[in-house]
């Protein structure tokens, strides 16, 4: 794997540590597609690191458990904004 792959997979795992972000917010810092965030996240974190991979994976876990629920604000938000 080449060195700036390594590095930037390891950036992303501290910053989504450190600031519990979403892919999404990862992938506009880290200027690269939410496919990469998450193929970096997911498979080749692992490889590189596996505390730092059990850290991000409950991480992204919690995400998934409420991502119905930030999808509902997200929601509310959009339709209060275009009330007023």
């Amino acid at each position: 794997m080449n060195s700036m792959i390594i590095k930037r997979v390891i950036d992303e795992a501290n910053y989504i540590i450190e600031t519990q972000s979403t892919v999404r917010e990862i992938a506009k810092i880290f200027n690269v597609s939410k496919s990469t965030v998450h193929k970096d996240l997911h498979e080749r974190l692992i490889s590189i690191d596996d505390n730092l991979f059990l850290k991000v994976d409950e991480i992204l876990k919690y995400h998934i458990e409420v991502r119905h629920i930030r999808g509902g604000e997200s929601t509310k938000k959009k339709y209060l904004k275009l009330a007023n």
